[in-house]
């Protein structure tokens, strides 16, 4: 019975479950491994304890009191499960290390700010080569369709239908598909830099519809690096809220809604329309 299985054993069936359901567990993953592997080395035996999981996740001293909290969370998470199979499992006391994440208010970028922000992004060097147009076509469809950063990096060209304007997102959070239309405006920007990119870039191999100078996909780290660079050369590092990638997609939904308001719009009943992507109006 899974009551009698090893922590190590019960973590592996809660994270194979969990993942069949859509869920990637990356770090908590390696997290609850970690600690099924402390418990494991202490001897434990018999149910998860509050005990064990506060003097597992307060094992780094001299770590970050939010960190704590994390670690504690993620065990706290697999105690309920736990529970279902077993009752005598105790699930620790929500929030008794704190709070684990702060979050942050979004930044609403203005009209200015974007226009600003694709302007500098223009002037990247070389400014007659890929890098420039890459970046201001990237960012402007974020803010133009909401997009999270990791869907436009997997954007492949089989995905990017520049012939009606339809881009397929592909498995993204929960693993989840959406066909996203995009503005006429939009799809011009795409279908020029399709354009330039393939004939700056005869002989790219790569599959993916953004690419960088040598014809490599980009990635996050670099994408963030760009946009750090950015944002300290228009001298927003010293604003209270420093505006974040993800603050794109913040300002698309809050803009949509807003549109929605103006034009009356039923936003209860758009708000449930789980994977609706309109068309951006300008």
């Amino acid at each position: 019975m899974k009551s009698r299985q090893g922590m190590v054993e019960q973590v592996r069936d809660y994270l194979n479950f969990k993942r069949s359901c859509g869920y990637q567990l990356e770090v908590p993953g390696k997290e609850l491994m970690l600690f099924a592997r402390y418990a494991a080395l202490a001897g434990h035996k018999g149910p998860l304890t509050t005990e064990l999981a506060v003097r597992w996740a307060k094992l780094p001293q001299d770590a970050d009191p939010r960190y704590w909290a994390t670690r504690y969370d993620i065990v706290r998470r697999f105690a309920e499960y736990r529970f279902l199979f077993d009752p005598a499992t105790e699930i620790p006391p929500k929030g008794f290390l704190g709070p684990s994440k702060r979050r942050l208010s979004p930044h609403i970028y203005s009209d200015g700010e974007i226009a600003a922000f694709l302007q500098a992004a223009s002037r990247l060097t070389p400014t007659d080569g890929l890098h420039p147009r890459t970046y201001v076509t990237l960012f402007s469809l974020l803010v133009s369709t909401g997009l999270r950063i990791s869907e436009t990096l997997n954007l492949s060209r089989q995905d990017a239908d520049l012939r009606t304007g339809v881009l397929t997102i592909r498995e993204t959070k929960f693993r989840k598909s959406r066909l996203v239309p995009v503005h006429p405006s939009t799809l011009h920007a795409l279908r020029r830099y399709s354009k330039f990119r393939d004939s700056y870039l005869s002989g790219a191999k790569s599959k993916m519809f953004f690419l960088a100078e040598k014809g490599t996909p980009l990635n996050y780290r670099g994408v963030l690096y760009v946009f750090l660079k950015l944002r300290r050369k228009l001298g927003w590092q010293k604003a209270d809220r420093k505006p974040r990638v993800h603050d794109f997609r913040h300002t698309f939904a809050v803009r949509r809604l807003l549109k929605w308001y103006e034009e009356g719009a039923n936003l209860d009943q758009l708000r449930r329309l789980n994977d609706f992507h309109p068309v951006v109006q300008k």
